[in-house]
């Protein structure tokens, strides 16, 4: 049985809208500035502490921008988002093939499972990974060796499937085959400068790749 591990933000979802809208919340309660919605999108994808660190020498300081953006978060940020078109159809057609499907994310684990408990295809994945709200796991080098020990996975049986260089990076880390989407936020050069193994410019091209 191939084992899927699915990216949440930018592959499976396009959460722009809540996550933007909290860094800015975030940022605002720091008396920071907001940088244009176009920075802000580069968010997307790393851990909070990793995009908030270089911005205070205070690791304290770091912690309480991560508890304004979760704030901001439990109350409206979670529901900002809306599933890619078609991706409902392709998660239905991989499950029907046969494959296991797991979600593993940077977003903190609790948060990411209110998400997918409420998407309409969210009970097709057996397990959602996600990073532990004291940082412990955050990366996706990290978060992937989590599922691979927590679901007794071998990488050779595995595809991490993701729109940011993390995703690649992270699958790389530990040999396992790797596809890059261009419908988040990462983009084509970025996919292949991390040494993507495959790309796909749509939802629809997932199943035929998968069963080659």
């Amino acid at each position: 049985m191939t084992t899927l591990l699915f990216d949440l933000d930018g592959t499976l979802i396009d959460s722009a809208v809540g996550i933007t809208r909290c860094v800015a919340h975030a940022l605002t309660q720091m008396q920071q500035p907001v940088p244009s919605e176009t920075e802000l999108r580069r968010w997307i994808g790393p851990s909070l502490r990793a995009s908030f660190g270089p911005l205070f020498e205070d690791p304290a300081h770091v912690e309480h921008a991560v508890e304004h953006y979760r704030e901001r978060f439990e109350r409206h940020g979670w529901a900002e988002h809306e599933p890619y078109p078609g991706i409902d159809g392709v998660i239905e057609a991989l499950h029907a093939a046969g494959h296991r499907l797991v979600v593993v994310t940077a977003k903190n684990e609790p948060h990411a499972r209110k998400i997918i408990d409420h998407l309409p295809f969210g009970h097709r994945f057996v397990d959602v990974i996600g990073a532990t709200l004291d940082g412990r796991l955050s990366d996706k080098p990290e978060l992937i060796g989590e599922a691979l020990q927590r679901l007794a996975l071998a990488p050779a049986d595995c595809w991490m499937i993701g729109d940011r260089r993390m995703d690649i990076e992270g699958a790389r880390h530990h040999a396992m085959r790797n596809i890059g989407v261009l419908w988040g936020f990462g983009g084509e050069p970025e996919l292949l400068a991390a040494g993507a193994d495959h790309l796909v410019a749509s939802p629809a091209q997932l199943p035929a790749l998968l069963a080659a």
